[in-house]
């Protein structure tokens, strides 16, 4: 069997769409990107990545996440 590789959020370029792994964060924090659509096994596609920020859009929605939440999301590609 292969082996899946994982990336965090914020390696992932713009245009890019991936599929949530899981997330590695405080409790409080993985339950509000629970409830703003950031679930294991959502497909999420990035829009932009900069240096302190990412749009990414999820449920048909775009959200804004910083640096340091994007690096708590671990992605892996969509197969």
């Amino acid at each position: 069997m292969p082996e899946i590789t994982m990336y965090t959020l914020a390696e992932i370029p713009a245009g890019t769409t991936v599929k949530i792994s899981r997330l590695e964060s405080h409790p409080e924090t993985c339950l509000r990107l629970r409830e703003l659509g950031f679930c294991e096994n959502a497909t999420i596609r990035c829009i932009t990545n900069e240096a302190s920020q990412m749009i990414c859009e999820v449920c048909n929605t775009r959200v804004g996440l910083n640096f340091s939440t994007a690096q708590s999301i671990i992605v892996s590609p969509l197969q």
